[in-house]
């Protein structure tokens, strides 16, 4: 059974604006695990960066939470990430985006040759720290881009980088690509180690609302998912209270079978 946790990109106003009260609330709802976001940063120098860790690393202690894994750029140094990660107790993190790569952006995935050198990049930093840390890719909808052969960006992707780099399927993300999440996980196998689990109405902009509403399937995308260690919530943009969204969203899941608080 899979250990829930949640994105705090969620909760990324509340958290600005109240760090201590924001890992509280969440706390309160009974999440145990949270994925950070924003490490790696090329914007802020090392010492800000540890220093940053630390002080989220000191909340998270007060607020009886601990990490399960963390969202993050890609630095020049990838051994500074896992500096990081470190102070968090971290041993996963996922880049959730190429343009937090250097060099690449959102159209890499419609051109083979950038996707190859994006799976190349990956996959050599990967393995660079692999002795401390897992580094892996979480995507988005234009991931499945078509590429001239008539594969997608996404497949050609993962065949490229081989088992170097590990997966967090965004399963929303993928039905809004038109991908069937169930079948990504099938292929993607034992490299998917977590999935963020959402619901809405699975197009880019629109507010999403509770698990069970919307147009993604949870619950059959997972039907055959072995081996997955995280379900991950997470709210991209709501217009409803996102701390009773993800309350709601969390129950569910819970309730659902396949998710557990700790």
């Amino acid at each position: 059974m899979a250990t829930l946790s949640v994105q705090l990109y969620s909760v990324r106003e509340q958290l600005a604006a109240d760090q201590a009260g924001t890992l509280a609330r969440l706390a309160e709802i009974g999440f145990r695990y949270v994925e950070p976001f924003g490490l790696g940063s090329p914007d802020r120098s090392i010492a800000d960066r540890l220093a940053a860790a630390r002080s989220l690393r000191a909340g998270l202690d007060a607020a009886g939470l601990s990490v399960s894994a963390v969202h993050t750029a890609l630095p020049g140094d990838v051994v500074e990430l896992a500096e990081e990660c470190v102070i968090l107790g971290a041993d996963t993190a996922f880049i959730p985006h190429p343009r937090l790569v250097a060099g690449f952006g959102e159209d890499t995935f419609a051109d083979p040759a950038e996707v190859d050198a994006l799976a190349d990049t990956l996959g050599a930093a990967a393995r660079e720290v692999a002795a401390d840390l897992r580094l892996g890719y979480h995507n988005h909808w234009f991931e499945w881009a078509e590429m001239p052969d008539g594969s997608t960006g996404y497949d050609r992707f993962w065949t490229r980088v081989g088992d170097d780099l590990i997966a967090e399927l965004d399963i929303y993300w993928a039905v809004a690509a038109g991908a069937d999440p169930a079948a990504v996980l099938a292929t993607l196998g034992t490299r998917t180690v977590a999935v963020h689990l959402k619901d809405g109405p699975a197009e880019r902009g629109a507010p999403q609302t509770p698990i069970g509403t919307g147009k993604v399937d949870n619950p059959e995308a997972l039907r055959n998912a072995k081996g997955i260690r995280w379900h991950v919530a997470e709210i991209d943009t709501t217009e409803l209270d996102p701390f009773e969204l993800l309350a709601t969203n969390a129950n569910t899941l819970v309730a659902e079978g396949r998710t557990r608080w700790a």
